[in-house]
């Protein structure tokens, strides 16, 4: 039987761009590519792009963040920490965790941005239920938010018809009915970090002509390595969360994978022996959104449905670092 929760989601909530980039869209930019091609490659058939008025990385965080805080019957007030991932910062100092509380008046919260790119809304929740359990908190709001459109060489094939933009969101309060976290699996290897990266740009190498000629700033990425430990690490951290929460995939009622790369998550599904009616998938409309992928897909799986209070959730992510995460969630 597995230890008592922590923490709950109290509330989830998603931000999503209005404007829909589709894969025939791609010649408008001078890519040389198909929908078939992409499609078979990665699933994905559209995704969203963020150029609307309001939809920076904050803005985004901000419209996700409402909406969990209005499901959790929480108002800004009563918000002890916000912990946001990000990938894509609207600016590089402050964090893009100040400028949230900001807008949303959270005048009371400790606020910090997180950095473990698409795994980091696992990451986050860890931190946030560690708080929690330490009693510097009560409540917390974590977010994933992501303007990935901002960071991809629009001219790299290899990378730019993979991500999309969106933002997602949880409240998370302490537990007292015996829902909430059952167990977290957190892991990272540096070693991979050439894998997937933005080489410039940095204190390391700092804007300059140099860098702008050479795209230093933009994301670069090994497809087939990435792809290699992807598939390894998510079914390292399915199996890790299991044991931790001392279930079996049997006793899961869906699996909710980070949304990179449909054959990962199928390679994923196998792994822990989930049919695929088990699995909630929405790479097709959305690309990877990276650290806003597994919330935006929870707020849909309970939108649709899929899982409702009471159901039992498996999470399980990877990003650049390489990072992984997991987590089984009693909602």
């Amino acid at each position: 039987m597995s230890a008592r929760p922590i923490a709950y989601l109290a509330g989830i909530g998603s931000g999503i761009p209005a404007e829909v980039m589709t894969n025939h869209d791609f010649a408008a930019v001078g890519i040389e590519t198909s929908h078939e091609w992409i499609v078979e490659r990665t699933g994905i058939v559209e995704r969203r792009i963020a150029r609307g008025a309001g939809e920076s990385t904050a803005g985004m965080a901000a419209t996700a963040s409402r909406i969990a805080m209005e499901r959790a019957g929480v108002h800004a007030g009563e918000i002890d920490i916000i912990v946001l991932s990000t990938a894509s910062p609207d600016r590089l100092l402050p964090s893009t965790a100040v400028d949230l509380q900001a807008e949303l008046g959270a005048s009371r919260a400790a606020a910090f941005d997180l950095s473990a790119a698409c795994s980091g809304w696992l990451y986050g929740l860890t931190v946030a239920e560690g708080m929690i359990m330490s009693g510097v908190a009560e409540t917390a709001l974590v977010v994933g938010s992501e303007k990935m459109s901002s960071i991809i060489d629009w001219s790299d094939r290899a990378t730019c018809v993979l991500f999309g933009d969106g933002a997602g969101a949880a409240i998370l309060k302490r537990s007292t009915d015996g829902r909430g976290i059952l167990s977290t699996y957190l892991r990272s290897d540096g070693t991979l970090a050439d894998l997937l990266y933005r080489p410039d740009g940095g204190a390391r190498r700092p804007f300059d002509a140099d860098v702008l000629a050479e795209r230093g700033q933009y994301v670069h990425m090994a497809g087939r390595e990435v792809f290699k430990h992807a598939v390894r690490s998510m079914a390292d951290a399915v199996d890790r969360a299991l044991d931790g929460a001392q279930l079996a995939a049997s006793d899961i009622d869906l699996l909710i994978p980070h949304q990179a790369n449909l054959r990962i998550i199928d390679a994923t599904a196998k792994h822990a022996r989930m049919p695929m009616d088990r699995v909630y998938v929405n790479v097709d409309r959305y690309g990877n959104t990276s650290s806003a992928s597994i919330p935006i897909a929870l707020d849909e799986a309970i939108a649709a449905g899929r899982v409702g209070k009471d159901s039992t959730v498996l999470m399980v992510a990877f990003g650049a670092g390489f990072t992984w995460a997991s987590m089984v969630a009693r909602l």
